[in-house]
């Protein structure tokens, strides 16, 4: 992934993650597009960050195909998309309706926007997709079920596109969060059980500037999770349909 000179779309750009990678990949040297639901966070961000752009999206809605017809008109040089947006609920039981909107947000989401500005990002240099995904798609919480499976199967998704799309110029990269002290889930911000956001952020944007860039970006506190799922097993896996990692 190239560091610096380029257009990049992040979704759920208003707060956490996505605030603080927004910052920084612009201090980096590119242009930076935040996408939200909340019109007045919007606002702020841009307006603290001159030469920072913004678009109103609700990733869970119906509303993606004519959103991406928008950003490339406006964007025309965009070559990076980070799938960032996420929400995460608590679930003592099943609750229907916190399931699927979960899933809409979560992963739907992110396969809607990928499909809609896939055929865009084929067509620019250095085109990358970048999707944010958790700890618990390998160590799932019995609190929050959904958001697990949404995080696993993100995973999973991440790790078909990358296989599909190698050598076809648009890289795939995952990034994979620990807990981090966002506004995700209540309370969530002041945890000392979760990573400091800056911290978080710093190890991020070094890793991405590793060249090559890794596949996973993983920071110190994300590996013990992560390091659950046997890679050489699944690379003997693969192997059996002549596949490689």
């Amino acid at each position: 992934m190239k560091s610096t000179g380029n257009t990049i779309l992040i979704t759920g750009g208003t707060a956490g993650i996505g605030r603080e990678l927004a910052v920084e990949f612009q201090r980096a040297g590119n242009k930076v597009i935040i996408a939200g639901r909340n019109r007045a966070a919007l606002a702020e961000i841009v307006a603290a960050n001159p030469g920072m752009a913004a678009m109103e999206l609700d990733i869970s809605g119906n509303g993606i195909p004519d959103f991406a017809n928008r950003v490339v008109a406006d964007h025309p040089v965009l070559n990076i998309l980070v799938n960032n947006a996420g929400i995460m609920r608590f679930e003592d039981k099943i609750d229907l309706a916190a399931a699927e909107a979960t899933v809409a947000t979560n992963l739907l989401g992110p396969i809607r926007l990928t499909s809609a500005l896939l055929p865009h990002l084929q067509t620019r240099p250095d085109a990358t997709i970048i999707n944010v995904s958790s700890t618990q798609a390998f160590v799932p919480l019995p609190f929050s079920p959904t958001y697990c499976a949404t995080k696993a199967a993100l995973h999973a998704w991440t790790f078909g596109l990358r296989m599909q799309l190698r050598g076809s110029g648009v890289e795939v990269i995952e990034i994979i969060p620990p807990a981090v002290q966002t506004e995700l889930t209540p309370g969530q911000s002041q945890s000392p059980f979760a990573m400091p956001l800056a911290s978080f952020i710093a190890q991020t944007m070094a890793l991405l500037r590793q060249e090559p860039t890794p596949a996973e970006i993983c920071v110190a506190e994300a590996l013990p999770w992560r390091s659950v799922v046997d890679d050489a097993r699944v690379a003997a896996e693969l192997r059996k349909f002549g596949l490689s990692a």
